[in-house]
C-alpha cells in the first residue's frame, strides 16, 4: 500500500510556513494591481465569447429557393396614364409576357405624384376590336369638328356629347372614320341636334389641338370620351368626370353604344342618369395624365427585361410626344425583410441592407432637353447575400442590386426598361461563437499568467531593494 509521505512527495505546491514569510508594502500594491488587471482581463475575455463573430466568402449560388425570384416595385410615372400603361417581361429564356395585370395596380395620379382616386381598374378589354367594312362606302362627315375655342361651349350645350380624338396619320383612326361618320349620321337623324338636343358626336384633331388633347390626357388614338354635362359622374376627389369607350367600332356598335346613353336621359329637363355599370365597354377615364404603378413580378434567376410602356392592341402612340419619365418610389429582389430584423441584428449592419433597395425615391425626368423618343434604361446587377449559423441554420436571404441608369434615344416607342442579372456567385456570411473550453483554457491563461508576472516583478523589486540596503549598510561601515 503507497504510504501518505510517498504521495506528498508529488506534491506541485508545498507551503511554506507562514512565520517564514514576509508580507510588504510593495507586495501588496502589486497584488491589488494583478487582481484588477485580472478582473479585467477577464471581463474582456467574457465579453468576445458571449460576441458572435463573422466570416465572409463568395462561394458559387447554391440557392435552395427555387428557380423563381420575386420583383417587387413601386414607380410613379408623372406623363403616362393608368389607360395605356402596360407591364411587360421578358428574358433570354423567352419568356414574353406583356400587360402583366394579376399582380399589378394602378393609380392616376397627378404632375405631383399626388394620387387623384381610388385603384384604376382598366377592365376587361377587347383583345380585337372590330372596325367594321365601310372603306368603300361613300363618306359624308356627320360629326361635328371641335377646337378649344368651341369644345367647352358644346359640352355645356348637349348633356351627352361624344368626342372621338384622333390623329390623322393613325391606322386605327382612319379605320374608325367610315364608321364613325356613318353614326354620326344616324344619331343625327335619330336625335336631331336641333329639336332633340340630347346627343352630339364630334371630333379633335390631335395633331391641331395640342393643348386640348393634353388637357384632356388623350394619350392613345383614337380615344373615345364621353362627357357628360351636369355633375352626375363624380370622382372621388368630387371633380367632374367623364368615360372612355373600349369596345367595337363598326357603325352598329358606336350607335348601339349611343342609343344606350342617350335613352335614359328625358327630353325635359335633360335629367342624366348615372354610369351604367353593367356596360362593359364604357370605362371611367382617366382624370389625369399620371400613373403609379405597384406590384410584384415572378421572374426567372436568368437575364431579363421588366419594361413599362403604352401599349394597346387599337391604339396608336405618337412617340415624340411619350415622356416615360419615372420617380422609383421603391425596387427590390426576394422577399422583403422587415425594419424590425435589422433592428435585432444590429451586428449585421456592415454586411446587410445597404443596397437592396439601391434605386428607391430616385426621380429619372426627361426635361426634353435632350429631344423626345427617349427610353430610360436601369442595368441591374444582383447578388444573393445569405448569413448562416456555423450549424447550417439560414438566417437571412436577402439580393442586393448594383444600378446604372442611362438614356437612350428610340427609333420606336420609348419605354422604360429595367435590365436585370443575376450573378453566379453570392456572398455567405458565417457566425460562429467561441467554444466554452476555449473560454476556460483563456481564463486560466489569463488567471496565471498575470500571477506570475506579478511575481516576477515583486521577487525583481524585492532583490532590487535588498540589494540597495546592502549597499547603503556598506557604506555606513
Amino acid at each position: 500500500m503507497i504510504s501518505p509521505r510517498k504521495i506528498k512527495s508529488v506534491d506541485f505546491y508545498r507551503k511554506i510556513p507562514r512565520d517564514l514569510t514576509e508580507a510588504s508594502l510593495s507586495g501588496a500594491g502589486l497584488s491589488i494591481v494583478a487582481a484588477l488587471s485580472m478582473l479585467l482581463l477577464f471581463g474582456m475575455e467574457l465579453s468576445s465569447y458571449l460576441a458572435v463573430s463573422t466570416t465572409t466568402s463568395i462561394i458559387i449560388d447554391r440557392s435552395s429557393d427555387g428557380d423563381f425570384l420575386r420583383m417587387y416595385f413601386n414607380i410613379s410615372f408623372p406623363s403616362l396614364s393608368c389607360e395605356f400603361a402596360s407591364v411587360d417581361v421578358s428574358d433570354v429564356l423567352g419568356t414574353n409576357r406583356l400587360n402583366v395585370t394579376k399582380t399589378i395596380r394602378k393609380f392616376s395620379i397627378d404632375s405631383n405624384l399626388r394620387p387623384t382616386g381610388s385603384e384604376f381598374h382598366s377592365g376587361e378589354l377587347l383583345s380585337h376590336v372590330n372596325h367594321g367594312d365601310e372603306s368603300g362606302e361613300e363618306l359624308v362627315e356627320g360629326s361635328v369638328s371641335l377646337s378649344a375655342r368651341n369644345f367647352d361651349t358644346f359640352l355645356h350645350q348637349y348633356p351627352i356629347s361624344v368626342v372621338n380624338f384622333y390623329a390623322p396619320w393613325c391606322y386605327w383612326c382612319n379605320l374608325l372614320k367610315p364608321s364613325w361618320e356613318k353614326a354620326a349620321n344616324q344619331i343625327k337623324e335619330r336625335y336631331d341636334p336641333e329639336m332633340d338636343g340630347r346627343v352630339i358626336l364630334a371630333k379633335v384633331d390631335c395633331t391641331q389641338e395640342v393643348d386640348l388633347c393634353r388637357r384632356n390626357h388623350i394619350q392613345g388614338y383614337p380615344s373615345i370620351r364621353i362627357f357628360r354635362k351636369g355633375s352626375d359622374l363624380k370622382d372621388d376627389n368630387a371633380h367632374h368626370d367623364h368615360e372612355s369607350y373600349y369596345g367595337d367600332r363598326d357603325t352598329e356598335s358606336l350607335v348601339k353604344m349611343v342609343i344606350g346613353l342617350v335613352e335614359p336621359i328625358h327630353l325635359e329637363p335633360h335629367k342624366l342618369a348615372l354610369e351604367d355599370k353593367t356596360n362593359k365597354t364604357l370605362k371611367k377615364a382617366p382624370s389625369t395624365g399620371g400613373c403609379r404603378i405597384e406590384g410584384y413580378m415572378r421572374v426567372k434567376k436568368v437575364p431579363g427585361n421588366l419594361m413599362v410602356s403604352a401599349r394597346s392592341e387599337s391604339h396608336s402612340f405618337d412617340s415624340s410626344q411619350m415622356n416615360m419619365s419615372h420617380v422609383v418610389n421603391h425596387l427590390s429582389f426576394g422577399h422583403r425583410i422587415l425594419p424590425e430584423t435589422f433592428a435585432d441584428l444590429k451586428r449585421l449592419a456592415p454586411y446587410l441592407g445597404g443596397s437592396y433597395n439601391r434605386l428607391d425615391d430616385r426621380s429619372f425626368i426627361n426635361q426634353h432637353d435632350i429631344g423626345p423618343n427617349v427610353t430610360i434604361e436601369h442595368y441591374l446587377q444582383i447578388v444573393k447575400t445569405e448569413v448562416v449559423k456555423s450549424n447550417g441554420h439560414v438566417m437571412i436571404e436577402e439580393y442586393e442590386y448594383t444600378a446604372h441608369s442611362s438614356v437612350a434615344h428610340s427609333y420606336y416607342l420609348p419605354v422604360a426598361k429595367f435590365h436585370f442579372e443575376l450573378s453566379p456567385m453570392q456572398v455567405l456570411i458565417t457566425e460562429s461563437s467561441k467554444s466554452f473550453s476555449h473560454f476556460i483554457t483563456n481564463v486560466c491563461a489569463i488567471i496565471g499568467g498575470v500571477f506570475t508576472v506579478a511575481g516576477i516583478l515583486d521577487s525583481i523589486f524585492h532583490q532590487t531593494m535588498t540589494l540597495m540596503k546592502k549597499i547603503e549598510l556598506g557604506k555606513n561601515f
